[in-house]
């Protein structure tokens, strides 16, 4: 048995859509499952639009993904070149006998030939198409159109007008598309560039590729794709159409979709785990048979994944999925690691300086962190979070505060929070805890003083984090400074 290989091509036009990202995991998922090979091929035809900055960019996603690479840019392998830019020559050769073998030829049509073309067929009531005026040219009108200064396309001759094209899908089953639909069409372009449908036949046959994975945009193409496969003797690869991922109105996800971000480095940036938004994606048209389990490890997916449960209809990108489930891992891998990912995101907020953190302070980050983290969706979240750690104690209303700090029984509830932390043999949140409930069975207050008052003078906020991890957190010297602040404030009039 020959062995499984299957490609992500992306093209380098910009920011790697979130959709694009999907259909290189699915390929990924497959190619492990099937001890394969996956190939990173760059489809930069687009002269005017590509780059090498969107192709490191790419690869940058995809390594921060862990979608690692077999083969292919950047790594090399026996079927390179990898950037279909180099690769002209062998296109090229293959148009040239397609050329000699009367299926394709020169087509000299302008732009305004073919749109007169298109509004001829539409008042006609008929598909906007290419008629074939330029199928068998006379040396003299080749001549004239030369001596004009025409560059000319290479279209594709279709030959059978009523041959129905059986693309098997191993998602989809089988779907037909009757050639009356086609028209001669375009394989290279007139800048001498191929179009997409003559160089990915062309790559993914010398490439021996055998699994053909992408996006159901792509299924009308595919005839076009098998007709120049027959014409040039190749075998044809398995084919697999992935669902579209549509947005919350069930439209396609556009490249940018109102506010929402669409572009797999806008995730990253923002502070997403690269876990869980594999977890995610790969859940957006497949789910794992029996349990309904929405959090799999990279193992467990790879061993129950399977193309023919890849659902057919689109697959609604949910955020607030995301978010929660971004959430949750946040909250269950690795404080340190959580910690390490959280210090960009306060640096840039100024809580924490270049020169590094001594590993005192690292120790404290860390209750910090382990506190915040149950609270956020993304890791950009975290330095509002964490915001009344590192900014100085002050009040919103300074006078409304001091009649909160004025009431009856508050000052006896701060002096015996004062004296029951300064004995406790180990300061934690366990026995912080059982302090709240001392008091609240030994002083003669409600709950309300003893909680709400304590927390203004802590935080200056009416609401935040958990008591006992604000006290923890803060420690005993920070807690009674700012519980001695709070009772001057109150003695002042």
């Amino acid at each position: 048995m020959n062995e499984m290989r299957l490609r992500f091509p992306p093209s380098p036009t910009g920011k790697i859509h979130i959709g694009n990202i999907r259909t290189a995991l699915f390929n990924w998922i497959w190619a492990r499952k099937n001890g394969g090979k996956l190939i990173l091929r760059i489809e930069d035809t687009d002269r005017e639009r590509s780059s090498r900055e969107f192709e490191d960019l790419i690869v940058k996603e995809l390594d921060w993904l862990g979608l690692d690479i077999d083969e292919g840019v950047n790594i090399g392998g026996d079927y390179g070149p990898y950037r279909q830019s180099e690769r002209l020559d062998i296109y090229n050769k293959y148009a040239e006998k397609l050329l000699e073998n009367g299926q394709a030829y020169y087509c000299y049509c302008t732009p305004e030939e073919l749109e007169e073309m298109r509004e001829e067929a539409r008042q006609k009531g008929e598909m906007p198409r290419y008629n074939g005026k330029c199928r068998n040219l006379s040396e003299e009108e080749v001549k004239q159109y030369r001596a004009e200064g025409r560059e000319p396309v290479i279209r594709f001759k279709v030959t059978e007008q009523d041959r129905d094209i059986i693309v098997n899908d191993i998602i989809r089953g089988e779907v037909t598309i009757n050639t009356s639909v086609l028209d001669d069409f375009v394989i290279f372009k007139s800048d001498g560039m191929p179009t997409y449908n003559f160089a990915v036949v062309i790559d993914d046959t010398l490439m021996k590729i055998t699994d053909v994975i992408r996006g159901e945009d792509h299924l009308s193409n595919t005839p076009k794709q098998i007709l120049i496969y027959e014409a040039l003797g190749f075998e044809l690869p398995e084919f697999a159409h992935l669902p579209l991922i549509l947005d919350e109105n069930r439209a396609k996800l556009k490249k940018r979709n109102s506010d929402d971000a669409v572009y797999i480095g806008e995730y990253r940036e923002k502070g997403y785990l690269p876990e869980a938004l594999f977890n995610f994606l790969v859940m957006l048209g497949w789910s794992p048979g029996g349990d309904e389990e929405e959090i799999l490890s990279r193992a467990e997916i790879i061993e129950q994944f399977e193309l023919e449960d890849i659902n057919k209809a689109g697959a609604v990108f949910d955020i607030e999925k995301l978010n929660w489930l971004n959430g949750k891992y946040i909250r269950e891998i690795d404080l340190e690691r959580i910690v390490d990912l959280s210090i960009p995101y306060l640096k840039g907020k100024g809580y924490i300086k270049d020169e590094g953190l001594s590993s005192e302070k690292k120790e404290w980050l860390k209750k910090v962190i382990d506190v915040a983290r149950n609270k956020v969706s993304y890791l950009a979240q975290i330095p509002d979070e964490v915001e009344l750690f590192f900014a100085e104690l002050s009040y919103e209303d300074k006078e409304e505060a001091a009649e909160e700090f004025r009431a009856e029984g508050v000052d006896l509830v701060f002096n015996t929070l004062k004296n029951k932390l300064r004995k406790l043999e180990e300061f934690n949140v366990k026995n912080i805890n059982k302090i709240f409930k001392e008091m609240k069975k030994e002083l003669p207050v409600g709950g309300r003083t003893i909680y709400h008052p304590t927390r203004l003078a802590l935080t200056g906020m009416n609401s935040g984090p958990d008591m006992n991890d604000i006290i923890y957190i803060l420690g005993l010297e920070e807690v009674e400074k700012r519980l001695e602040k709070a009772l001057k404030l109150a003695n002042q009039k």
